[in-house]
């Protein structure tokens, strides 16, 4: 196969990978197939729809690397479907009448795009793979290669996506600073809202980073600065069920004994109960265009210190969110080894023809390949059997 221009786009929403990757892809193409144009279409498949995108130059190859110091994604990110006609005629994407996946492939044929390269999480790969079979089915050939960016490191079967490393560690960062409110008040009660709708891994990952920070530390319980007031009283997940009121009871114990309590929580942990209450009340739930509930608007982590402040005897309640903070740094060290060896491959696989989402294959011995497009699903549930996470509930005392 003869590769003559790719393109790049980034979707979805953020995540500390999406700059350095697009780097990383820069550098490997300009390193062994300079040859090879390469173009970015501007906030993913809104600028794939509306002809939207940038011409890589010369002089950003030659310094695509500083993209590796940069959190946020330098092309844009958006959500759009492209199954969905509804909201793509909405906003004014396609003409009524129009099918967006006909729209985009019309762009990328007239664009003489041979390689698509995807930077997003499941649904952003998905998509890709409804336009790589539309264009098969009508007689244009596009090799379609995706790298798999998600924070909450929830695409099966994929070991480990792009991005949640750092984000986890951002997110530990973030609340070391929000935990350290908990002496501007008596009975104070702070709760760290950890993105993820249905995947509790990036909450336990952040907070397996903030308690072994904590380890590493030393503190002077004569004047009050002790561990136990610093650290993680209770880890709450998706995929774990919750009695609100035995946990009130054990974390009413902690309050009278420590004089605080600080919580961990995944924005997806008690979904369905908040959504069932808001819908009881004659309320309704909001979602984006790929059907998922906006979790900023139904407020978790308020509807959580609703829960708890009274029952705990909470004199003052904070609840912050590190999803921003953490979603949009720029990747750390771990992450950049693990874009580097996906960006390579990424290459190689365009440069053959091989169509597929890089990553750990959790079903083929953790090998680093193309997996096929059909395997890609999203919501991979945390294991909260994993040894780590189960030593951690022990520690703080939670079952």
């Amino acid at each position: 196969m003869t590769v003559r221009r790719v393109a790049l786009l980034t979707a979805g929403g953020f995540a500390p990978c999406l700059s350095s990757a697009v780097g990383g892809l820069i550098e490997r193409y300009t390193e062994i197939a300079p040859e090879v144009e390469i173009i970015a279409y501007e906030h993913g498949y809104w600028g794939l729809l509306l002809g939207k995108k940038t011409v890589i130059d010369d002089e950003v190859r030659a310094k695509a690397g500083i993209l590796h110091e940069f959190g946020g994604s330098p092309i844009g990110n958006s959500r759009v479907k492209l199954t969905n006609r509804e909201d793509c005629v909405k906003r004014g994407l396609v003409q009524e009448g129009q099918d967006p996946l006909a729209v985009a492939a019309e762009r990328l044929k007239a664009d003489g795009v041979d390689v698509l390269h995807t930077i997003g999480g499941d649904d952003t790969n998905t998509t890709a793979a409804d336009l790589a079979a539309y264009l098969s089915e009508n007689d244009y050939d596009l090799t379609v290669v995706g790298l798999p960016k998600t924070i909450d490191n929830d695409v099966v079967p994929i070991r480990q996506s792009l991005g949640a490393w750092t984000a986890a560690d951002e997110a530990a960062g973030f609340a070391r600073n929000i935990i350290g409110e908990h002496r501007s008040g008596p009975r104070m009660l702070i709760i760290h809202e950890v993105m993820g709708r249905a995947c509790g891994w990036l909450t336990a990952a952040a907070a397996a980073s903030y308690r072994k920070d904590l380890d590493t530390r030393e503190f002077l319980p004569g004047i009050g600065l002790t561990k136990e007031r610093w650290d993680i009283h209770a880890i709450y997940v998706p995929e774990s069920k919750l009695d609100l009121d035995t946990e009130a009871t054990r974390l009413r114990t902690v309050m009278d004994e420590v004089g605080n309590v600080n919580i961990f929580l995944s924005e997806g942990a008690g979904v369905p109960e908040i959504i069932a209450e808001i819908e009881a009340s004659g309320g309704t739930v909001d979602r984006d265009p790929f059907g998922h509930v906006k979790l900023d608007t139904i407020n978790p982590g308020a509807w959580f210190a609703k829960q708890f402040a009274e029952r705990l005897g909470a004199e003052k309640v904070m609840v912050q969110k590190s999803g921003y903070f953490s979603r949009a740094a720029a990747a750390n060290a771990e992450d950049l080894r693990l874009i580097k060896s996906m960006t390579d491959l990424a290459v190689e696989c365009s440069l053959r023809g091989e169509s597929g989402v890089i990553g750990h294959d959790e079903e083929d011995g953790d090998r680093l390949k193309a997996i096929a497009f059909p395997r890609i699903a999203g919501h991979k549930a945390f294991d909260t059997t994993t040894p780590w996470y189960t030593n951690m509930l022990s520690e703080i005392g939670q079952a």
